[in-house]
């Protein structure tokens, strides 16, 4: 079951734009275990020496890395998101 937000979702919202991100971060995670579980899966299967599926897993986990260090540790939820183009009241 999905969590429940107790006030209408909005990204202004730092507690919200912090789950949000972490979700997202989660959804990463299971796309690159599933897709490369497969890719590898099929190499061994069919005893394949794809050069590119080393670099592919490589690159991917890169990538998954640099995302994880930014929501965990870069990522600055301290208080609301302004737009560039917004007037100040």
């Amino acid at each position: 079951m999905p969590p429940r937000w107790p006030r209408e979702p909005d990204r202004n919202d730092p507690a919200f734009r912090k789950l949000d991100d972490r979700m997202t971060f989660a959804t990463h995670v299971a796309a690159f275990i599933a897709v490369n579980s497969g890719v590898w899966f099929f190499r061994l299967v069919q005893a394949q020496t794809w050069p590119w599926t080393v670099w592919f897993s490589g690159l991917w986990l890169a990538a998954l890395v640099a995302h994880g260090v930014y929501i965990f540790a870069i990522a600055d939820y301290s208080g609301p998101v302004t737009k560039p183009n917004a007037k100040s009241p």
